[in-house]
């Protein structure tokens, strides 16, 4: 019988009662009455909203509101509404094939950042290698613990690795966004996780830095942030909900 490697987490303090809490906020917010008439409105939304947050998150702050009007060029903040609105077509490919998922992704993230003949590729690194293969076994059927808890790692993971050259924080966003997405947890990918983040940023900077140091503890506050940015982001779906109600 083989163990799942990332059932552990479940037995550290307060963990498995976070997992649950931050899926009953995703569920509730699920079920707002917005969602029923006007969810592309939603949907592009949360997506303008993460990709700001994920731009901001890796140093490239910009006003949402000129974000919107199209007025901001920043190559990053590019990078990332392109990340944000491609997820939907990357859903069936995450579970089956996450490298080349991950690659996408930063082609995405980093085109006009880095040079074109670093676009998709991993740093040549043989530890990353074998780690971005374990991630890949992961995701691609190697655990069956909470997809919230599988999301945390793969997210954490890739911040701590950073296996591409120039925005990779913005590849591991959108890697985690697609754990999400995939395995059903918030299959139209509504929840603005990343805003979760960026409201939380010093925390997530010493979170992530917890994380990489592989301790139980490091381990416990980065899920424990990851958590807390998840029922963010459903918040912010219902917040988004209820003022297209407000307006309609």
């Amino acid at each position: 019988m083989t163990t799942d490697p990332l059932a552990p987490l479940l037995e550290l303090a307060d963990i498995a009662p976070a997992v649950e809490r931050a899926r009953d906020h995703v569920d509730q917010a699920m079920r707002h009455r917005a969602l029923r008439r006007q969810g592309g409105q939603v949907a592009a939304e949360v997506s303008l909203r993460s990709a700001v947050a994920s731009a901001a998150l890796e140093g490239y702050a910009h006003e949402r509101e000129a974000v919107r009007a199209g007025t901001v060029t920043e190559p990053v903040l590019q990078g990332a509404l392109r990340v944000a609105g491609a997820l939907p077509q990357l859903v069936e490919l995450w579970p089956k094939a996450p490298r080349q998922a991950l690659a996408k992704l930063h082609v995405l993230a980093a085109r006009d950042v880095v040079p074109s003949e670093e676009l998709g590729r991993p740093v040549a690194d043989p530890v990353v290698a074998v780690r971005l293969d374990g991630l890949a076994g992961l995701v691609a059927g190697g655990t069956k613990v909470s997809p919230l808890v599988l999301a945390a790692v793969v997210h954490g993971e890739l911040l701590n690795l950073r296996p591409f050259a120039g925005p990779s924080g913005v590849v591991a966003r959108g890697a985690a966004r697609l754990v999400l997405m995939s395995r059903g947890v918030d299959p139209r990918g509504l929840v603005a996780v990343d805003v979760g983040h960026r409201e939380r940023e010093p925390e997530y900077v010493g979170a992530a830095g917890a994380f990489a140091t592989g301790t139980p503890d490091g381990l416990r506050s980065w899920l424990r942030h990851y958590l807390t940015a998840v029922e963010v982001g459903a918040d912010q779906l219902t917040a988004i909900g209820d003022d297209l109600l407000a307006a309609s």
